[in-house]
């Protein structure tokens, strides 16, 4: 085995050094001791090869300093893969690991924006809310059109009312069609009405101020 500095540094760059340092490593993971499966899940950032590895464990990691020190790795590797991995944490029941999760995928857009369509189309309104919320700090061109997509489409007051919610410190002239498309979808909502019609008057400040 190659010899390793703290934090799973391999010295030695042989193949087989490193193949026996991954296997040390995922062995670590799948420990009885949950510092251990934490430091084995810090330490697998360099090995890409890891990935499954890491996502057998995130299905059934309990432990909250591992489970982040997983759902951490999985967004360093940050490959399709890794993503595909943290996806199914957007249903979980437990607010820790769904709000982890939220957190690294949106450190992805790049990644991430390839998935963002299938969910904003999922049945359950919740996975379609979780998008929203992963949409909210996802630097991608794409993000006030989808947002645009979700309230002149989607079904549900609540998914609309979140998508809303951000939409109003993102939307501009181009915007507008669908605010006032989507201010027919829910007449007898007033917290919606209110929202629209603040998206409205913010963008048409913003144009006034540009003209």
């Amino acid at each position: 085995m190659g010899l390793m500095k703290s934090r799973g540094v391999v010295l030695d760059p042989s193949p087989q050094a490193e193949q026996e340092d991954l296997d040390m490593l995922v062995t670590g993971l799948r420990s009885g001791d949950p510092d251990l499966r934490r430091m084995a899940a810090r330490d697998l950032i360099g090995f890409p090869a890891a990935t499954q590895a890491l996502g057998d464990q995130l299905r059934v990691e309990e432990d909250p300093q591992a489970l982040d020190s997983i759902m951490n790795t999985l967004g360093c590797l940050g490959t399709p893969e890794a993503v595909e991995l943290l996806l199914p944490c957007l249903r979980s029941s437990d607010p820790f690991r769904r709000n982890q999760a939220i957190e690294v995928l949106k450190g992805l857009p790049q990644v991430v924006a390839a998935f963002i369509e299938d969910l904003l189309a999922d049945p359950d309104p919740d996975v379609r809310i979780f998008t929203v919320n992963v949409l909210e700090s996802l630097k991608h061109p794409m993000v006030v059109s989808w947002l645009t997509d979700v309230i002149q489409t989607d079904q549900h007051i609540n998914v609309c009312a979140t998508a809303l919610d951000l939409l109003v410190e993102l939307a501009d002239e181009s915007c507008l069609p669908a605010l006032y498309e989507a201010a027919k979808r829910f007449p007898n909502e007033p917290y919606f009405e209110f929202t629209i019609n603040m998206a409205i008057d913010s963008v048409l400040e913003g144009k006034g101020r540009a003209e």
